[in-house]
C-alpha cells in the first residue's frame, strides 16, 4: 500500500509560513520554533558558508502540512555535542568520505526534543517513516555518507531503530527537582562533607562583592543581547577546541522575537557586569546554553551556571534543569548523569559494523553509571522514596 503522504525539502525555514511551522512544533523546547532557526539562518550562523546547509522535511497529506524535521547538510561535526570525529576520523581507512553527511536536529542545541513533529491526529509512525524514507533517498543521492539523527527523545530513538538506525546512548548532567520547597531541601540530600562544599562556594560570589540576577522577559534589552553575545565570545576565544560560530545578529534576534523564552543570568560587581549565562526556559525545563566571564574569581562558573539557576528553579517549580553538553564536574553539584540519545544510518556496510561494534561497547560502560545516577551524583535517598 503507498503511503499517503508525501515529502518536500525547502532550503529555509523562510519558506515556510511562521504560523504553520510553529503550528507542528507546539509543545517542543523553543529551539525548533521558526524564530529560533530563521535568527540561526538570517544571522548567518548556520548557514553553507559555515558548514550548515538547510535541508528542512516537510511532510504533506494533500495540500496539509503534516510534519516537519529541521535537517541540514553538514560539512564538519561542530556544533552538533554528539562527538562522532572518531568516526569521521576512522572512515577514510574505510574508503568512505564522511563529509557532506545529513544532521536531523537543531544547530548548537544540545537539547533532548522531538526530531520529527508531527501534526495531532495524523499516525506519527507512518509520518516519520514517510520522512525517513525521504531522507534516505535525498541522502545516497547526494552521495551522503550517512544520516544521523541527534537529541531524540529515547521512545523516537527506539522507533528510528525499527526503520533502520542504530542507538547511541551518551551522556549529560541534569538537575531533578524532587519537590524540592528551598534550596536547603536541596542541599539536605548532601552528606555533611559535601554540603558545607557547596555552601562555601557559593558564599565565595557575597564575599567577593558579586551580585547575581537573572533577567527575563520584559526586562530584557538589547544591550542584554549584545552582553549575552559577549559573554559567549569571551569563552570560545578562552579555548582552543571550538570556534565563534553565533553571530551578534543571532542574539539580537532571539532576544526580540522569543523573550518569553530567554534568560540572562547577570553576575555584576562594582555595578559592572563581570559575568553571565544565557538560558532558555519553558514551564517544565531550564536549558543552560553560553556561559562567560570577563574577570576570574573563584567558584564564579559555579554560581552563574549552576547554584543560582537550582535556587531559581525551585523557587519557580521547575522540574529539570538541563545545563549543557559535558562537564564532570557537575556530579559533585548533584547533578546526575543521564541518557541522551542519538540515531544514526551509515550506508557503507563494512563502516557502519565497525562503528556499531564501537557504540555497544560504549553503551555497555555507560549502563551502570545511568543506573546508578544519584549514588554517583552524592544524592542521598529522598526519605520515604526508597531512592
Amino acid at each position: 500500500m503507498s503511503s499517503p503522504y508525501r515529502v518536500t525539502t525547502v532550503a529555509s525555514v523562510r519558506n515556510v509560513p511562521k504560523e504553520a511551522w510553529n503550528a507542528l512544533v507546539s509543545g517542543a523546547p523553543c529551539v525548533n520554533r521558526w524564530e529560533w532557526l530563521d535568527a540561526l539562518e538570517r544571522s548567518g550562523s548556520a548557514v553553507p558558508q559555515r558548514g550548515w546547509q538547510g535541508c528542512h522535511f516537510i511532510a504533506w497529506r494533500g495540500e496539509k502540512r503534516v510534519g516537519i524535521a529541521p535537517a541540514w547538510l553538514k560539512g564538519h561535526s561542530m556544533g552538533e555535542y554528539i562527538y562522532d570525529f572518531g568516526w569521521a576520523n576512522a572512515a577514510s581507512s574505510f574508503g568512505v568520505e564522511y563529509y557532506p553527511k545529513l544532521l536531523v536536529g537543531v544547530p548548537l542545541s544540545p537539547l533532548t526534543s522531538p526530531r520529527f513533529h508531527v501534526a495531532t491526529g495524523e499516525n506519527a509512525g507512518e509520518v516519520r517513516a514517510a520522512m525517513v524514507k525521504a531522507m534516505q533517498t535525498f541522502a545516497q543521492e547526494r552521495g551522503l555518507s550517512s544520516m544521523h539523527v541527534i537529541f531524540p527523545p529515547e521512545a523516537e530513538a527506539h522507533a528510528l531503530q525499527d526503520l533502520g538506525f542504530f542507538h547511541r546512548v551518551t551522556l549529560q548532567y541534569h538537575w531533578r527537582n524532587r519537590g524540592y520547597r528551598f534550596y536547603d531541601d536541596y542541599l539536605a540530600r548532601f552528606d555533611a562533607k559535601r554540603r558545607h562544599q557547596l555552601k562555601r562556594e557559593r558564599a565565595a560570589a557575597a564575599a567577593q562583592g558579586i551580585v547575581l540576577r537573572t533577567v527575563r522577559g520584559t526586562q530584557l534589552t538589547p544591550e542584554h543581547a549584545q552582553l549575552a553575545y559577549r559573554f559567549y565570545e569571551s569563552t570560545v576565544e578562552k579555548n582552543g577546541w571550538g570556534q565563534v560560530q553565533l553571530t551578534p545578529a543571532f542574539f539580537e534576534r532571539v532576544f526580540a522575537t522569543l523573550p518569553e523564552h530567554v534568560e540572562l543570568v547577570v553576575a555584576s560587581r562594582n555595578g559592572k557586569p563581570i559575568a553571565g549565562a544565557f538560558n532558555l526556559s519553558s514551564p517544565t525545563h531550564l536549558y543552560g546554553r553560553y556561559w562567560g566571564c570577563f574577570e576570574e574569581h573563584p567558584f564564579l562558573h559555579f554560581h552563574v551556571c549552576l547554584y543560582h539557576s537550582i535556587d531559581d528553579c525551585i523557587a519557580r517549580g521547575l522540574q529539570t534543569f538541563e545545563p549543557g553538553a559535558g562537564g564532570e564536574h557537575k556530579i559533585s553539584r548533584g547533578f546526575e548523569p543521564t541518557a541522551v540519545h542519538s540515531a544514526h544510518r551509515i550506508f557503507d556496510a563494512p563502516f557502519e559494523r565497525a562503528v556499531k561494534d564501537a557504540v555497544r561497547r560504549e553503551t555497555q560502560h555507560l549502563a551502570p553509571v545511568i543506573a546508578d545516577a544519584q549514588t554517583i551524583a552524592g544524592l542521598k535517598p529522598l526519605k520515604g522514596s526508597g531512592g
